[in-house]
């Protein structure tokens, strides 16, 4: 069955754990297959990372993608090693700032609602605040 999970998606070793204890004889016998297979290479934590970032990095900030990875198990190290693979965070702050939205915020209300949809997103204050900003300036050059 392990392997059959492996073949659809990568897994982390936590995850794999949790989706195999029923099916286990013992925790012995799960963490035996489990080291076997990541000394295989089958099962491995940074490739999850890696690949998990990059499908998912064109929509979320990095403190969401963190988030995700350190709930599925992904260790600290590896999770920074994952983050630098994915881009600038504000370049990807502003391409989906760019497909939700297109325009500026008209008031101070808009500019808090788009605030809180890049928030959600996982994208940091400062990454918010410098997209927003650059949006306001661009209008401002243009009509001024």
């Amino acid at each position: 069955m392990a392997i059959r999970l492996l073949a659809r998606r990568e897994h982390t070793r936590l995850e794999l754990r949790r989706k195999l204890a029923a099916q286990a004889e013992s925790a012995d016998q799960l963490e035996a297959l489990l080291d076997d297979l990541a000394a295989r290479r089958l099962l491995a934590d940074d490739r999850y990372a890696e690949q998990r970032v990059n499908a998912r990095c064109g929509r979320l900030g990095n403190a969401r993608l963190a988030q995700e990875l350190r709930s599925s198990g992904v260790e600290a190290s590896l999770i920074d090693a994952a983050l630098a693979t994915a881009g600038d965070e504000v370049d990807r702050a502003r391409a989906v700032w760019r497909k939700k939205f297109g325009a500026p915020p008209a008031d101070r209300h808009e500019w808090a609602r788009q605030a809180r949809f890049l928030q959600a997103r996982g994208f940091a204050s400062d990454v918010i605040a410098r997209i927003l900003k650059d949006v306001e300036d661009d209008l401002d050059e243009q009509h001024g």
